[in-house]
């Protein structure tokens, strides 16, 4: 009797553990990644934080996703992105050679999407009223000619996306010493513009059109320049209209980039950034979007009103 009554027991355990094991094993399905549901991580260059943090909180308010943004300087991210596990970037940049070998060694196909068109913008001062800037005269200092309007120029951050793009732009390999301040953050830079004159900042233009609440009351001491290119003759303003006739001389595209290797939420929020709504979100953010959205319009006549 009592080896039945142990038998029974076990029997018992083993459908209770086997009962268990279904629950767990559904509840994993259930939360198993795809392109519209699940958790991830994506790495972004600190200067294009804005418009991403507007294309999270509309993708999480429309899908069961949830998206961790971590926001760092340009050379940061990529360190992280060859290192970590997390494989979905933001950058002003596509993958480099070396960056496309790596992948290549993991078996892995980068897939690039590009998602609008940024620009980097110079700030000064409002105590300053000329509102332009000739963009030579920025490379000049950089190499180390003085200027008496230029007191220094103001970066987020010396591994930034701005720096390496003045510094291709000045044919520096190095990061210029004298003049140079740099912090961690756009916010940082326009704060400091806002109390300082004769300063230059650079920042990523995103950071001045959707500008968040804590960054608001610097924007309203500073102008925003016009720039005029290397060889050119007019100063242009760093705006949508401008960005779209291709006359700013100072536009960059903006990459996301997905080495996930597979269906993963990375492919989802990709798309979703390249389609209409994530589309609409760019172009409200005044920045350009690769593509304009459609726009219905509906005529109407007084018959049918009534």
């Amino acid at each position: 009797m009592k080896k039945i009554v142990r038998f029974l027991s076990v029997l018992a355990g083993i459908f209770v553990l086997a009962f268990l094991g279904c629950k767990q094993s559904d509840g994993a399905s259930n939360d198993k990644e795809t392109i519209l549901k699940g958790e991830t991580t994506i790495l972004v260059d600190e200067t294009l934080r804005p418009i991403i943090e507007d294309q999270i909180e509309v993708f999480q308010g429309s899908y069961q996703a949830k998206i961790n943004l971590v926001a760092k300087s340009e050379n940061e991210v990529v360190k992280s992105f060859m290192k970590d596990s997390t494989r979905l970037i933001v950058l002003s940049r596509p993958l480099n050679g070396n960056e496309e070998k790596f992948f290549a060694s993991l078996k892995i196909i980068p897939k690039t999407t590009v998602i609008g068109t940024d620009a980097i913008a110079f700030i000064a001062n409002k105590s300053n009223n000329d509102t332009l800037i000739a963009l030579q005269d920025i490379v000049s200092f950089m190499k180390g000619k003085e200027n008496a309007r230029i007191k220094g120029l103001v970066f987020d951050n010396l591994n930034s996306s701005t720096v390496r793009y003045m510094n291709e732009l000045a044919g520096l390999k190095s990061n210029p010493v004298k003049g140079i301040y740099s912090f961690k953050t756009n916010e940082e830079v326009l704060k400091y513009v806002s109390e300082n004159e004769g300063m230059i900042g650079v920042v990523g233009l995103n950071w001045l059109y959707r500008p968040a609440a804590t960054v608001s009351e610097y924007l309203k001491k500073l102008n925003v320049l016009s720039v005029k290119g290397i060889d050119k003759k007019d100063f242009i303003a760093p705006t949508q209209n401008n960005l779209a006739e291709g006359t700013y001389p100072l536009a960059r595209d903006l990459y996301i980039i997905n080495c996930q290797g597979g269906s993963g939420l990375g492919m989802g929020f990709s798309s979703f950034v390249a389609g209409d709504i994530g589309q609409r979100i760019v172009l409200k953010s005044g920045l350009l979007p690769v593509r304009m959205p459609g726009r219905k319009i509906i005529i109407t006549t007084n018959s049918q009103k009534k």
